[in-house]
């Protein structure tokens, strides 16, 4: 396994800047996503990693090595690291077995070390009593975990994988986030893994890389990401959100257009923006929570209750216990307590409240 650096790194195709300025360092054996809208240049970083795009400014070194930069570029082929795309990319017309090898064999090794490295990974991601099966006879999520599979037996000291689990339906592409992730930690890779799936990346990352627009907004666990967004972009594509205008005034936010206010004792001053996330929500008793507000719409979704309450001109989101739905109807006034929500200032353009794709 290997770190990786990047200094100073910029892509432009023509007279399109798509990545700026990006600096980083992966640290071994990291999880680290690149996470941002389509078009926000992650996966483009990713090539750049692998080798498959050269940066038109920067430098990019893989361990102590220097893959990348005005004077060097060492092609993917000779950079030792497994990647695994989109697509599954699988061979129909050979075995899981022969799929995994086919690299190993490609390099004319022994019979005896391929046969042993192709069963020792296939028990890894779980296909050991599949070897002998055409792809055809195998689920999306075991087709990737082939892809998997032929990336990794290589050993190679780096893993790239570019939105792999994106073709897969829902419920496969929640099982295999935590089969990926307890792959890598069972082997100790580095891996570096690109998404605009949210979820995907805070239940795999040890570390998040969110990108907009060719510009890295904010670097942090899972957590910080969540919790301290660094700007209005961050928290909007990062967990579900609300926004609120107002203005900061005798220790309250009066709330723009909406004629309630929030005590508030922050730093901010001015025209700011108020960022509520739905579970930060609860119904209160009347005369008891911060806002008040009327039921606009309501959504039963089995383990939860998913509301819109107007407020007084904006419509929020609120989680709350499944019952709800069976207590409460349209139209009924409520009381709202807010747990915390954050405060970003307000530049007047709304730029920043955009996610461009």
């Amino acid at each position: 396994m290997s770190s990786i650096t990047i200094r100073n790194v910029k892509k432009c195709f023509g007279d399109t800047v798509v990545l700026r300025d990006f600096t980083q360092e992966f640290r071994e054996g990291e999880f680290i996503t690149l996470l941002g809208p389509s078009g926000c240049g992650k996966t483009t970083m990713l090539r750049m990693i692998a080798g498959f795009e050269k940066p038109t400014e920067g430098e990019i070194a893989i361990g102590e090595q220097v893959v990348s930069s005005k004077k060097v570029f060492v092609p993917p082929e000779k950079r030792d690291i497994g990647m695994v795309f989109q697509s599954y990319a699988v061979w129909p017309h050979m075995t899981v077995f022969d799929n995994v090898a086919y690299p190993l064999r490609i390099q004319k090794l022994p019979k005896g070390e391929v046969d042993r490295r192709v069963e020792e990974i296939l028990q890894v991601v779980h296909l050991g009593r599949y070897a002998r099966r055409m792809p055809g006879q195998l689920s999306g999520g075991q087709q990737q975990r082939v892809a998997l599979a032929r990336a990794l037996v290589m050993n190679p000291r780096l893993l790239l994988l570019d939105e792999p689990l994106s073709n897969l339906d829902a419920k496969l592409r929640e099982g295999m986030r935590y089969e990926i992730k307890e792959i890598q930690r069972e082997l100790g890779i580095t891996v570096v893994y690109v998404t605009h799936d949210q979820t995907e990346a805070m239940a795999m990352s040890d570390r998040i890389v969110v990108i907009n627009r060719g510009v890295i907004q904010q670097v942090g666990t899972p957590q910080e990401i969540y919790r301290t967004p660094a700007n209005q972009f961050v928290a909007d594509f990062v967990g579900r959100v609300d926004f609120l205008r107002g203005r900061v005034r005798g220790g309250r936010i009066e709330l723009t257009g909406l004629g309630q206010s929030l005590r508030y004792d922050g730093p901010c001053t001015g025209e700011v923006v108020v960022a509520v996330r739905p579970e930060s929500l609860s119904l209160a008793r009347p005369g008891e929570g911060q806002l008040t507000g009327a039921i606009v719409n309501k959504y039963y979704l089995g383990d939860i209750s998913d509301l819109r309450v107007d407020v007084g001109g904006a419509v929020i989101r609120l989680i709350a216990p499944p019952e709800i739905c069976d207590t409460m109807e349209r139209g009924q006034q409520v009381a709202l307590a807010i747990r915390e929500f954050l405060v970003f200032p307000d530049d007047g353009t709304g730029e920043s409240l955009k996610i461009l794709t």
